[in-house]
């Protein structure tokens, strides 16, 4: 049986690259000694076939086979598009 694949979400902070985007991950984890709420943040290389995904959009990237040296993520779907 084939294990589920990781899904994250996150906001697309560059499109420069073709079919390629860079989507940042915001993850909240308490410290384990202090107990204080850190905000800890990832960047993925996410590929993205139709060069649709612009800058400011939030996305919904699910774990690949390696596509290049660094894209290991997919773009799955748009869930809400940028401002303006």
């Amino acid at each position: 049986m084939r294990e589920q694949r990781k899904q994250l979400v996150g906001v697309v902070t560059s499109d420069k690259m073709d079919k390629t985007v860079i989507v940042k991950v915001t993850n909240t984890k308490r410290h384990p000694v202090y107990g204080k709420v850190m905000r800890l943040t990832k960047k993925y290389k996410a590929h993205d076939e139709s060069n649709e995904v612009k800058v400011g959009d939030r996305v919904e990237i699910i774990e690949s086979r390696p596509i290049s040296r660094h894209k290991r993520w997919a773009v799955v779907s748009v869930l809400g598009r940028a401002e303006g």
